[in-house]
């Protein structure tokens, strides 16, 4: 009897979830997983992307010298679960609120099945990349050399997605998820009594004029047909009622999918910071990170994906022209380096959003997952 089943599944998504570990601190999980991969006979790598990365492969029994990749995340995140279930989080202050446990289920579950009936005819590459949330694990593994040490023409990903309903799919042709800035802008005046304004340099003042001025970057200078978002989301000043600040820290993010556009607002974004400061007499200093590039699809591979899924039992709906998130994914580095493409499936429409913590992966939805990656393999690496 196959150990592929509904049951099996769900033991191992829990006991991801019960151990969540975040970047590059992926230990129990990247172990559980070679444990897992080791019962069932499948050759693997270890000590991957910075450490906790693995990558496993079957070959299939027609032969053939083709290569596909198939990849999940593996890490949580800093977020404290308010879920009471048996299988919550046992790491305070860290859980599974993005799904990843069930995406590592998923392609676990895909490699187990392949390695007892390898129908296809070439090699499947099994990524389980750490360090997705922030971290970049994706481009570590890239820069260690992921696709020279395990040559592939093609590379897939999966994600989960709340809201959308089980049995539902989304293909995009381009782009899927924005590319991911940071920044952390520090003005610096001299502080006074709060009384006397006039003898000080007002941090928060310039501050404040600032966040609303950045907005005016997005809403006036982008042009209309694309899409920005920047957001200041931490605002850092003062410590007492009677005291004006001596500095000020903001905080926050930009996101966009074109790289022409990425560059301007960067520029941009540094000049305001620039102009504000000078205006009132301020010192500033600005540490501005590119984090993700924006996941882009390639249109070949993503209608192959929406015609595998349109062709599954499991399936009722594929999405062709739902807009691209503005939230990021370090899979966009591997798609920078081949072809390939990242979908969406539903995880339910009563399902709590990403990142929040009462989220949870559908359970029901990690079969669906295992039959996509088995029909994606079988399709890709036909024998005929």
């Amino acid at each position: 009897m196959s150990i592929v089943n509904a049951d099996t599944l769900r033991e191992w998504r829990h006991e991801f979830h019960r151990q969540p570990e975040t970047a590059f601190e992926e230990h129990h999980t990247s172990a559980r997983i070679v444990g897992i991969l080791d019962a069932a006979g499948i050759s693997r790598a270890t000590g991957l992307g910075g450490g906790t990365g693995v990558v496993a492969w079957v070959d299939g029994r027609h032969g053939g010298d083709r290569a596909i990749g198939l990849r999940a995340d593996i890490d949580a995140l800093d977020v404290s679960e308010a879920n009471a279930f048996a299988h919550a989080s046992q790491r305070p202050g860290k859980m599974h609120a993005c799904g990843h446990d069930g995406h590592t289920t998923m392609l676990l579950g895909a490699a187990c099945a392949l390695a007892e009936s390898p129908d296809f005819a070439g090699r499947v590459y099994f990524i389980f990349q750490p360090a997705e949330e922030n971290e970049g694990g994706g481009r570590v593994m890239v820069e260690e050399g992921l696709f020279e040490r395990f040559p592939m023409e093609s590379v897939y990903g999966v994600h989960n997605w709340p809201g959308m309903a089980l049995g539902e799919a989304a293909v995009h042709d381009s782009a899927v998820m924005a590319a991911f800035d940071v920044f952390t802008v520090k003005l610096t005046g001299s502080g006074c009594h709060a009384a006397m304004p006039h003898l000080g340099k007002d941090v928060v003042l310039a501050a404040c004029q600032l966040v609303n001025q950045l907005q005016g970057i997005v809403s006036r200078e982008t042009p209309a047909h694309q899409t920005a978002v920047m957001s200041v989301t931490q605002f850092h000043a003062g410590d007492a009622f009677n005291v004006m600040p001596e500095t000020v820290e903001l905080c926050g993010t930009v996101r966009c999918f074109d790289g022409e556009l990425r560059d301007y607002l960067e520029a941009r974004f540094c000049q305001a910071i620039a102009a504000t400061a000078d205006f009132h007499g301020l010192e500033a200093s600005i540490d501005y990170q590119s984090r993700y590039p924006a996941t882009l699809n390639t249109p070949a591979e993503a209608q192959r994906c929406a015609e595998v899924l349109k062709a599954m039992p499991g399936i009722q709906q594929v999405h062709r022209e739902l807009p691209p998130s503005m939230a990021s994914e370090d899979f966009a580095f591997m798609l920078q380096q081949r072809p390939g493409a990242y979908i969406w499936l539903g995880n339910g429409t009563d399902s709590a959003a990403l990142h929040n913590p009462a989220y949870d992966f559908n359970d029901a939805l990690a079969p669906i997952g295992v039959a996509y990656w088995i029909a994606l393999v079988k399709t890709l690496l036909s024998n005929r």
